[in-house]
């Protein structure tokens, strides 16, 4: 590659885009940790992203209507932080580039949401910005519809590398946005040919170009280090009718030894080759100096948005009064004061009327009355939305022709679903949920755990959530599935024991602005076991006493979603004989934790025997059953000690023990003798 040449062709774009690659050769020696190659690489195509088609402002980096744009290839995290630094982003100074990978610094190493402002989204795991984007292309394209072109009307931009290309959920996120004709979306695919293993052919001979044509996509080919031809690409992307990927051929770790090989993926931290590679560039200044002119530069393209976001707060505040409380509203994840209202009419018809139902028909009744009142609402399902019972009849459906549709079809694409969902909800002013069975949350892992590692608040509607789907049999009964999310921090896991708890549970999901949850919902209908109406949300403390001992209490009975009912019909044995026995029902482990200890207490005192009884396997249970003033000798578990069965759901009910009398003896056994039966037994 002759240097030389490019910088006399475009010697300003050069200068700018070598401040990039300084500062990450720069930034990786200081931490001797990280990745140098695809910075060094992109840098032409980012540079002229930035200062010729990204609108963006980072005095106000949060602008609504602003680009958005993604690095989806987050090992290149440099690249970024350069760019932000660069351009003026305040919270990203100079100081934060030298502290890279260290201790409290905002610069990660890899784009960590929330650390500091212009980073979009958390990527790192390989595949998931491309399929966030589809999301925040969605968000776009309905938030336009609804508010008109003249506030909403932004691009979404993905830098997204060959390893990006080879995670199979890019396949799910490609073929979505190319069905859905996502022509506000542009990838920008770093086609250098190198894997941390050698060259891609080491493991794939996927013709990229014929892959995104097939899914329907523009696809266009340039030179990566060609700032005419990556303008005139960009340029052309944005005036046509699809989702465009744009093949920029690079060079990794342009001007290093290391260039074209795989050790030019990782740090590149030797000091003569650093050394050589500055003078290749022909950057003459010390460690983290950027020339004041290349400086300046940059900060002028970076104070170029004001005006811009200046204009459209003009235009916005033309709209009507109701649709900008609305949009404001919905950007900040506050919910509309109907909503409260709504949720507790709700719970008083439902206790009164006490129906039995699957808590997925009792969600979908929920939402219901959810939907018409919170208009940013969008909800989904992977293939299975009369399952999942994820559709209400005024949501409309998302398509090319209808955009102010609020239902997504996302066909069986439960890794890709929940990345867009996250994209979605990142985006702003969206509200997403959406469904699958319980058991595919395996499918849907990854993007849950990045939900709950960058704070938002994306909704999993969870099916058919245990052993009672029945004849399905153990591939789709989830038995561990509850103990992995319980795992997960900062996740909010509802398994709701009829339709009020399923009520409050929404509440709680729509109402977090920072907690991920997942809603664990039943395929089996379920009696109402909250028949005196509360206006109070029990759900939010956790835990709660659902109904109490009569006379000395012996024993307490813990449970959640369609075991609470076992509890009680094991509650009214244990009463028949004399025992005096509480029943808590857990909806959430999580918020019960986070309740102050005099509370928990009261709902757990010490002294009674305790058992357990939930449709999975018992993992995590013991912190409820001898962790909070309980003891291990005096505690049990009924429930899964190993997979399912198919057959129909009551017969393996009984065959794997999870019945009242099994949880009435269990009460016994611990008792041991211990209890006089009441003198009418």
């Amino acid at each position: 590659m002759d240097l030389k040449a490019l910088a006399t062709a475009h010697p300003d774009h050069w200068a700018k885009a070598t401040a990039i690659r300084a500062l990450t050769l720069d930034a990786v020696a200081a931490a001797n940790s990280g990745h140098s190659g695809m910075p060094m690489g992109m840098a032409d195509v980012a540079t002229v992203l930035f200062e010729k088609h990204l609108k963006f402002d980072p005095s106000q980096p949060n602008w609504p209507d602003r680009d958005r744009f993604i690095l989806s290839a987050g090992h290149g995290s440099m690249l970024l932080y350069a760019l932000l630094y660069l351009t003026g982003y305040e919270d990203m100074t100079l100081d934060e580039i030298k502290a890279f990978r260290q201790w409290g610094s905002r610069t990660a190493g890899h784009p960590e949401y929330g650390h500091a402002a212009g980073i979009e989204t958390t990527t790192g795991p390989l595949g998931q910005g491309i399929a966030n984007s589809v999301g925040f292309a969605m968000a776009e394209e309905i938030q336009r519809a609804t508010y008109g072109k003249k506030v909403v009307d932004h691009y979404t931009y993905v830098i997204a590398g060959d390893g990006c290309l080879m995670e199979g959920v890019s396949q799910e996120a490609i073929t979505l946005a190319g069905r859905h004709r996502l022509s506000k979306l542009i990838v920008l695919w770093d086609n250098n040919n190198i894997t941390i293993d050698g060259p891609v052919t080491l493991a794939d001979r996927t013709d990229q170009v014929m892959r995104f044509k097939s899914a329907g996509w523009a696809v266009l080919e340039i030179d990566g280090h060609d700032p005419e031809a990556i303008d005139a690409a960009l340029t052309q992307a944005k005036k046509g009718n699809k989702p465009t990927m744009v093949a920029c051929k690079t060079h990794i770790a342009l001007g290093h030894a290391a260039q074209d090989t795989s050790k030019g993926h990782g740090a590149l931290t030797d000091a003569d080759q650093l050394l050589a590679a500055k003078e290749a560039y022909g950057w003459k200044t010390g460690p983290f100096e950027v020339p004041a002119e290349v400086k300046s530069a940059w900060e002028a393209i970076g104070a170029r948005g004001a005006e811009t976001r200046r204009a459209w707060e003009e235009r916005f505040d033309t709209l009507p009064r109701g649709k900008r409380e609305t949009f404001n509203r919905a950007y900040a994840r506050e919910v509309p004061k109907k909503l409260s209202a709504v949720i507790k009419a709700f719970k008083k018809q439902t206790s009164e009327a006490a129906p039995k139902l699957a808590t997925r028909a009792s969600s979908e009744k929920v939402l219901e009355v959810i939907n018409p009142v919170m208009p940013e609402t969008v909800g989904g399902s992977a293939d299975l939305t009369g399952s999942n019972n994820t559709k209400t009849a005024d949501l409309g459906v998302f398509d090319v022709d209808s955009r102010n549709g609020r239902y997504v079809y996302w066909g069986v694409r439960e890794h890709g679903m929940a990345a867009a969902m996250n994209g979605m909800a990142l985006h702003g002013g969206i509200r997403p949920y959406g469904g699958t069975f319980m058991c595919f949350t395996d499918y849907a892992r990854p993007s849950m755990r990045l939900a709950a590692l960058m704070k938002i608040p994306t909704v999993f509607v969870m099916t058919h959530d245990s052993i009672g789907l029945g004849e399905d049999g153990p591939t789709h009964q989830p038995v561990e599935h509850l103990a992995i999310s319980r795992a997960t921090p900062n996740t909010h896991v509802f398994r709701p024991a009829d339709t009020v708890e399923t009520a409050e549970a929404w509440e709680l999901a729509l109402t977090s602005k920072d907690t991920p949850s997942v809603l664990s919902l039943t395929r089996q209908g379920l009696s109402t076991v909250r028949t005196e109406h509360k206006t109070k949300n029990l759900t939010a403390q956790g835990a709660y006493v659902l109904a109490d001992a009569e006379g000395k209490r012996r024993a307490i009975l813990l449970a959640t979603g369609s075991e609470v009912e076992i509890a009680m019909a094991a509650r009214d044995l244990l009463h028949a004989e004399g025992i005096g026995t509480r029943v808590v029902s857990m909806p959430c482990w999580e918020l019960f934790e986070a309740q102050d200890d005099a509370y928990r207490k009261r709902v757990l005192p010490g002294g009674p025997v305790r058992v357990a009884v939930e449709a999975g396997i018992r993992f995590g249970w013991d912190r409820w059953l001898f962790g909070e003033r309980g003891r291990r000798e005096k505690s049990g578990f009924i429930g899964m000690h190993e997979f399912g069965a198919s057959a129909p759901a009551a017969k393996l009910y009984e065959e794997f023990g999870i019945t009242a009398e099994a949880v009435a003896q269990k009460v016994r056994d611990l008792l041991d003798g211990k209890w006089a039966p009441s003198p009418l037994v």
